[in-house]
């Protein structure tokens, strides 16, 4: 669904007028009979349902209407924010390759990492132990803007052996 601001360009602190103004620019850009004629002699740029543009002005203009829009716009914003980006596969820590800081295959070296999972740029992704251990799960590509989520469990307190899960 289209923002209320967008439908009709205002800043978020526009004024009553400045929404009343905006509100009749929209209806004249977005009638149909405005738009049929622009189809017939070059394509037209989205068009906005009058009633989506109706509905973004009602709701703008009336200060208790607005009042909710914005409280429920920063709500959802919040919540998208939280959300953060969405892994685009979950990877269990055995698919991970150590590499490990001397490089010798020693088993202790990859019990402490760290590990990469290559990416499908040709990047890779990197996860340590200490990231582990504040929780993170989501890495991300150190090429691209891809991430994926990093499936495993610490085992006990002090040790640093991984269970691997998925």
């Amino acid at each position: 669904s289209l923002d209320h601001y967008q439908v009709l360009s205002v800043p978020h602190d526009a004024s009553v007028q400045e929404i009343k103004a905006a509100y009749h620019r929209a209806l004249l850009q977005h009638h149909p009979d405005k738009q049929n004629a622009l189809r017939g002699s070059r394509s037209s740029s989205e068009s906005i349902e009058i009633s989506v543009i109706k509905r973004a002005y009602e709701t703008l203009v009336s200060p208790e209407k607005r009042g909710e829009y914005d409280v429920f716009r920063r709500r959802k914003d919040r919540i998208g924010r939280a959300a953060g980006p969405r892994p685009a596969q979950v990877i269990s820590l055995e698919e991970w390759i150590s590499v490990g800081s001397g490089g010798n295959g020693d088993e202790e070296e990859e019990e402490e990492g760290p590990w990469r999972y290559p990416c499908r740029c040709s990047g890779f992704y990197e996860i340590s132990v200490s990231m582990m251990e504040r929780g993170v799960h989501l890495v991300g590509c150190s090429s691209c803007s891809e991430v994926v989520w990093a499936g495993y469990e610490l085992q006990g307190m002090s040790s640093f052996k991984m269970a691997c899960i998925i």
